[in-house]
């Protein structure tokens, strides 16, 4: 009889994953000595997908400054869950194919609709603050609206019109420059992201070829 593993919590899924043979991709949740750790994992038996997972933990750890932890598990340096951050950061590694080159996100973005440079600088104890550069119209309206959806998706504290927090205190620079490309659009994000879990489900190893 076979030796069932409680590997923990699935958190997210990608049910298909373009880059290799369409196997099925998923993020788990553990706690390891007090601490959450995330674990990518696929039952799929195919040859190199070991070697896609690697990648897929090689990139979370380049966009969302998250670091190796025993047994091939991933959590952040300060300690702290950040749950819904780290769904994103895993959603956008299985975007990038095992050969494209993984670097952190810079702080700051093009915003399209206001024709503004958006940036956001650290003030240290985990807070930043985001500013704009430029003239565009509704200037303080979208530095409020983009501040707002750095809050949603990385659930952060909010300090003031145009500044936000993060609970542990620790600086996060990779993640807030990941969660910046889709602060302003808050909605579409977590819209994607309900779409992609409602696709499928992790099939059993049986199930996968």
């Amino acid at each position: 009889m076979g030796q069932t593993v409680d590997i923990g919590r699935r958190i997210e899924l990608v049910p298909m994953d373009p880059h290799f043979h369409n196997i099925t991709i998923a993020l788990y949740r553990q706690e390891r000595d007090g601490r959450p750790a995330y674990l990518v994992h696929t039952y799929s038996h195919l040859e190199g997908a070991g070697g896609r997972i690697a990648s897929v933990v090689k990139t979370m750890e380049a966009l969302g400054g998250m670091e190796q932890a025993p047994e091939g598990l991933l959590r952040f340096p300060c300690g702290a869950e950040h749950e819904l951050a780290c769904k994103r950061i895993f959603l956008e590694a299985c975007k990038l194919s095992p050969d494209s080159e993984t670097e952190a996100r810079p702080l700051g973005i093009l915003d399209k609709k206001s024709g503004l440079k958006i940036t956001v600088s650290s003030l240290g104890d985990g807070g930043y603050q985001v500013g704009a550069e430029g003239e565009g119209k509704n200037r303080e309206r979208r530095i409020s609206a983009i501040a707002g959806g750095l809050i949603k998706l990385g659930e952060m504290l909010d300090q003031s019109v145009d500044s936000v927090a993060f609970s542990c205190r620790h600086a996060h620079d990779e993640m807030v420059g990941l969660l910046l490309v889709r602060a302003p659009n808050v909605r579409a994000a977590v819209r994607e992201q309900e779409m992609t879990a409602s696709r499928g489900v992790l099939a059993a190893p049986s199930q996968q070829r």
